[in-house]
Formats: C-alpha cells, structure tokens, sequence
C-alpha cells in the first residue's frame, strides 16, 4: 500500500510531462509483447521446417519440398523453395544462391517490422521527461520571483525536486525500452542468420546435385 500511494504521488507531483511519457512507454511495451512474440513464432517454425526439409533435401525429393513450403510459409521453406525454383529454370550456383538471397532480403522488412520504433520512443521518452523539467524549472523561478525572501530557499527546493520527477521518469520509461530494442535486433539476426546458414548447406546439395547430374551426362 505504501509503494501505491508513493507512485500516486510520483505521478502527481511530476506534472502535466508524466502523462505523455506513460503513452510512449505504454506503446512500446506493446510493440516489443507484440515482435518478441512473433521473432519467438518466426524461430520456432524455421526450425521445424528445416528439420522436416533436411531429409526431404537429402534425397532429392524437391516436388515435396514445394509442397510443404506452400503450406507452411516459414522463412526457411520459402528460401528453399526459391532456390529449387531457380534450379528447375537454370542450374548454375550463383542464380540459385540470387534466388536465395532474394528471399533472404524480402523476409527482413517482415522480420524488423516496427522494431526501430522502440529506439525513437526511447529517446521520446527522455526528451519529454528533460522538456518537463525545463518547464517546471521555468515555472518554479517564476513563483519564487513573487514569493516572500523568508520561502523562497524551500519554495525552490521543493520545486526542483519535483520537477526533476519527470526527468527521472523520463529515463524510467528509456532504459527498459532501449533493453528490449536490443534483445529483438539480437534475435532478429540469430533469425536472418539462420535462414542465410541453411541457404548456404541447401546450395552446396543442390551444388552436388547438379555437378553429379552433368558428370553423368558428360559419362553418357
């Protein structure tokens, strides 16, 4: 009860500032929920899709391979799919490592998705909590400019401390924001770096495929 009341009171004696800064951390609490739910998502269905693939690859079977990443839509059964597409129109590696790339590149934007916001609204957040406290400065000069000489030294005492609230939770709102920011762009490349990992054992079995196909047609 005594922590409740002394949040309410944090609130109140932070000013009109402590308003606009709850938004923002409001918001990005819900963007970070929101991405790290979806990255957590995103991680675990690549990783099952490539465990189901890997044999499917290992054995040529890529008719099947299509058909799965038609229907699971994962990252890395769409990057694979693009890759044995490309092989059925020309065979050579780097148009299949292109096609690969290709998917590599349209998967990012998804993945990445509203995760810069959380930087912004970091430094959102602090610059209200620091506009706040110029203001509340501002205004406790200005009531100790009329106040009795007796008050002045508490009355501006008591002001500062108030208007430094807003500063404080400025930065309250700021460091878990710039935490979270950091923990998704972490996982967001242990995900693209997945993706470009499995890229790169697909292509060498499609590499050794191909090369085994032209030995044998070159022994015919």
């Amino acid at each position: 009860m005594d922590f409740y009341n002394t949040l309410i009171r944090f609130f109140q004696d932070g000013g009109a500032f402590m308003l606009p800064i709850s938004l923002v951390l409001a918001v990005g609490l819900a963007i970070a929920l929101e991405r790290l739910i979806f990255l957590s998502i995103a991680g675990g269905a690549n990783k099952k899709a490539l465990k189901h693939i890997q044999p499917m690859l290992k054995s040529q079977d890529y008719a099947s391979i299509k058909h799965y990443a038609s229907k699971n839509k994962s990252s890395i059964a769409n990057l694979i799919a693009a890759g044995i597409n490309r092989l059925e129109h020309s065979s050579g590696r780097d148009e299949i490592e292109y096609a690969m790339e290709e998917s590599v590149v349209e998967e990012m934007p998804r993945l990445e998705k509203r995760t810069a916001y959380l930087a912004t609204l970091a430094n959102i957040a602090t610059l209200l909590g620091l506009l706040g406290t110029i203001i509340g400065l501002i205004d406790a000069f200005s009531a100790v400019a009329n106040a009795a000489p007796a008050d002045k030294a508490a009355l501006l005492s008591q002001s500062i401390s108030v208007a430094m609230n807003t500063t404080a939770f400025g930065l309250i709102a700021a460091i878990p924001l710039l935490l979270c920011h950091a923990v998704l762009q972490t996982k967001t490349t242990d995900i693209i770096d997945s993706m470009e990992m499995a890229g790169v054992k697909c292509l060498n079995l499609l590499s050794m495929r191909h090369s085994k196909d032209t030995n044998n047609n070159t022994d015919r």
